[in-house]
Formats: C-alpha cells, structure tokens, sequence
C-alpha cells in the first residue's frame, strides 16, 4: 500500500471515528471509544504520527479522564479579525480566516474562542487553543478541538448549539514528530483558565 492509499485509509478512519461519536448520545461512552481507537491507530496504523521504531509498546495518547465541566454547547456570533497566514511544512502555508465567535465560554474558562475558515479547496473549520495548562501538563503550543478537513467535528445539538467538548482536545501531529509543522494556536485563543481534559503529555 503506497503512502497516499495509507492516507485515504486514515482519513477514512477518523472520520468513521467522529461519525461514531456525534451518533453515540451518552459524552463519556463516545469519548472512550475515541480514546481506544485513536490509540490503536496511533500504534498500528503507518499513518501514525508516532515514529515507526517507537510504536511498539506505545500505549496510545495520555488523556485526562473524562471531566463533565468540560464539555460545552455554545453559540456563535460574527468575528471580525485579519486573515492569518501560517506555515505548514511541506504543505507550504494555510490560510485562516476568522468568521465566528464563541458565547458561553467566558465564565468558565475565562474568554471566548475564536473560530477559524480554512482557505482553499472546500475549506474546513478549524478550532485551535491554548490554555494554562499549556507548556506543563500539555503541549506548549496548543491543542486543537475542531478541525473539519480531517472530521475533527463534535457536531449540534437539536437546538442548533455548537457542541465543543474538550475532553476531546488532541496535541498537533507535530507535538509527536518533528516530521510535522503545524498552525499553533494565535493569541486571541489563549484562554486563562487550565483545561485538564483531553490529551496530555506523557510524562
């Protein structure tokens, strides 16, 4: 299998991944069925950010357990804001465009995140952030939510509310490779408060 048939086979994965949880209607039961996939994946699939002399015997990710006060449905409103233009490796450069604004963060977690348009083909959303815990507990660049183009997405309530569960926050590719370069979070996402859930460093 050549290294664009393991990709597609990936993606497939991951979306098949997201599609399970959004269906499953209990949070905890979906978010350890994320955990074990990804582990699997990220231990057995070539596509793995883990270096392949390193996968056997990785246990998968660290998580935090899951933590209820982390999960949120929010709303949106316009954002106003410059595009940005951020480097992605071999990839050349991505495009991010802020077009919509969190409501119902601020008095948990200190302030509001800002959602991002992926520039190019079909787009995509893309939610990155960092927080207190950053550069400690977790990585020191950010984590990411959402991220559309690869079915990084949590889905709507029936009321049309934004589910952002952060027990479902995962660390960049790049924070397991330096083969990787990744869009870190920008300033206007850098949130006060510590959230201990999803992925961790291992330590």
């Amino acid at each position: 299998m050549n290294a664009t048939v393991e990709l597609w086979d990936w993606r497939r994965r991951v979306a098949d991944l997201y599609a399970a949880v959004r269906a499953n209607p209990d949070p905890h039961a979906a978010w350890r069925q994320w955990s074990e996939v990804r582990s699997l994946l990220f231990r057995t699939h070539p596509q793995s950010p883990i270096e392949s002399a390193e996968r056997t015997g990785y246990p998968g990710p660290e998580v935090f357990p899951y933590d209820p006060r982390f999960r949120f449905e929010v709303t949106l409103r316009p954002a106003a804001g410059k595009k940005l233009d951020l480097p992605a490796g071999e990839d050349g450069g991505v495009t991010l465009e802020p077009f919509a604004l969190t409501e119902g963060l601020r008095s948990s977690l200190g302030g509001e995140l800002t959602l991002y348009w992926i520039g190019g083909y079909g787009g995509g959303v893309f939610l990155p952030f960092a927080d207190a815990t950053s550069g400690g507990e977790t990585y020191g660049a950010g984590r990411y939510l959402l991220d559309t183009i690869k079915s990084a997405d949590l889905g709507e309530t029936p009321d049309g509310s934004l589910i952002l569960d952060f027990n479902f926050s995962y660390a960049p590719s790049c924070a397991h490779s330096p083969r990787y370069v990744c869009p870190l979070a920008p300033r206007e996402n850098r949130l006060s408060a510590g959230i201990s859930a999803g992925e961790r460093c291992r330590v």
